[in-house]
């Protein structure tokens, strides 16, 4: 993974052209870059970030811009309650309760971080 300005992107390499091709994953715009060494592909990276900005500023919309903190989950109804319950036992609230879990599990490994910088 790279990123970038807080985009997103995830690497394949592809044997047989002899390239590495990738795309920016945390947003619903496709921004796609590819270069022939990890030096060729960060730049390409970062170039292809800064023509979307561009094209954005030229059309005058606002870019598609990664991470709100906003995000909707589906779960059962008995989990919801359980997990409220949960939170009102911590004396947190819901929004503070379900973070603070999230953040727990990151930290311990539950869900790999990505390092790799642009």
């Amino acid at each position: 993974m790279m990123e970038y300005k807080g985009y997103i992107g995830k690497v394949e390499f592809d044997d047989q052209a002899g390239v590495f091709h990738g795309e920016v994953i945390n947003v619903r715009d496709v921004i796609t870059f590819e270069g022939r060494s990890v030096k060729e592909l960060r730049k390409a990276f970062r170039e292809s970030i800064e023509d979307y900005l561009a094209f954005c500023r030229e059309r005058n919309e606002e870019p598609e811009r990664p991470f709100s903190g906003k995000f909707t989950v589906r779960i059962d109804p008995d989990l919801h309650r359980q997990i409220y319950l949960a939170a009102r036992t911590a004396n947190k609230s819901l929004n503070a309760w379900v973070a603070e879990v999230l953040e727990s599990a990151v930290r311990k490994g539950s869900v790999p971080p990505h390092r790799v910088r642009g």
